[in-house]
């Protein structure tokens, strides 16, 4: 493993909010792009790439991505970037639209390498004190953990909180999201990500060529994708697919490579669908390790997850459950390939 290098893992914040809407449900998308860039400025980000539809706009950002619904806001950003220093200027942003926080998630990894984090995220401690001094005094119902695996590398951080209203009513969300993060990836495939010496395309085409040339368009074939390729190596990509997002993220450098996806479903999709889905997923990469993190109102969705991860080789090393305000349940589990060819 590599003493320093670009840290892979992301830290992933979500903001619901409510109010009253006035111009036919468009919320928080009435932020306005200059608006949206100084808080990615505070976290030290910019837009790469964007899209959007009916139902949401989504952002593939200089490090990871950003997804903008009416209600709720997704941010999820790698490398050294500052991602909680966003929660005071969307609240603020938001509130000029008359609306309101009610819920907060964020959730991490365990990073590759903590020493380069800055601050607030030199540890989850310190994490978890800042988002709790930009909260607004509503959201009453708060709850941190770590969710422990048998790898302490492979830990799962959660921080959830919610006002009374929306932590009464959890059990309405049929909500399912999967965080799905892959190390010592395939070496043949990771090296698809680099870009070739002397290739002049841009992100765009570039990014366009590496989905294509590794199947990630054929793991949900129905979605449009905003694909990213960056200089000298590395990819993003978002997915649109109705009211649905999902996004790959890819750091192939060997010694420290690191790919995630993250997609959201419901706790009545068929089966099968979400099984293949995260097994298409999964098989793009080849990885020696896996984590998938489960969040919904079902504790039974996990038992899917096994599913999709059985055929690929690999093996169940770690299960943890914990409920948490308004989010619900939060499934863990780490796999393990049986078999790595080198």
């Amino acid at each position: 493993m590599a003493e320093s290098g670009f840290e892979g893992f992301e830290k992933r914040l979500e903001l619901h909010f409510f109010g009253d809407d006035p111009l036919k449900n468009m919320g928080l998308r009435l932020i306005d792009f200059e608006s949206l860039e100084q808080v990615l400025h505070a976290v030290h980000c910019t837009v790469v790439s964007a899209v959007g539809n009916h139902f949401f706009d989504a952002y593939v950002l200089s490090e990871s991505s950003l997804f903008v619904y009416p209600n709720k806001i997704i941010i999820k950003t790698c490398g050294t970037t500052q991602l909680l220093k966003s929660v005071r200027p969307l609240i603020h942003f938001a509130g000029k639209l008359n609306l309101t926080l009610c819920e907060c998630r964020y959730t991490r990894g365990s990073f590759i390498f903590p020493k380069s984090q800055p601050f607030p995220h030199t540890n989850f401690k310190e994490e978890v004190v800042y988002i709790e001094e930009n909260l607004p005094n509503n959201l009453v119902y708060r709850k941190a953990a770590v969710m422990p695996s048998k790898n302490p590398s492979y830990s799962w951080h959660v921080f959830t909180a919610a006002d009374q209203n929306h932590h009464l009513r959890r059990n309405l969300n049929s909500d399912v999201t999967f965080e799905v993060c892959m190390t010592e990836l395939d070496r043949h495939l990771a090296r698809k990500f680099f870009k070739k010496t002397g290739d002049c395309k841009t992100g765009d085409l570039a990014g366009r060529e590496m989905t294509e040339l590794t199947g990630i368009d054929d793991i949900n074939p129905s979605a449009f994708i905003c694909d990213f390729a960056f200089d000298p190596c590395g990819y993003s990509m978002n997915g649109v697919d109705g009211d649905r997002y999902s996004t790959i993220h890819v750091t192939p450098e060997d010694g420290y490579s690191y790919a995630s996806f993250e997609c959201v479903g419901s706790v009545y999709d068929d089966d099968v669908d979400i099984v293949e889905t995260l097994k298409k997923a999964v098989q793009v990469f080849k990885p020696a390790s896996v984590s998938i993190s489960t969040t919904s109102n079902s504790c039974e969705v996990w038992t899917k997850v096994a599913r999709a991860m059985e055929p690929l080789g690999l093996k169940c090393r770690t299960f943890a459950i914990d409920e948490f305000p308004a989010a619900g349940s939060f499934v863990f589990q780490t796999f393990a390939a049986a078999n790595r060819r080198k």
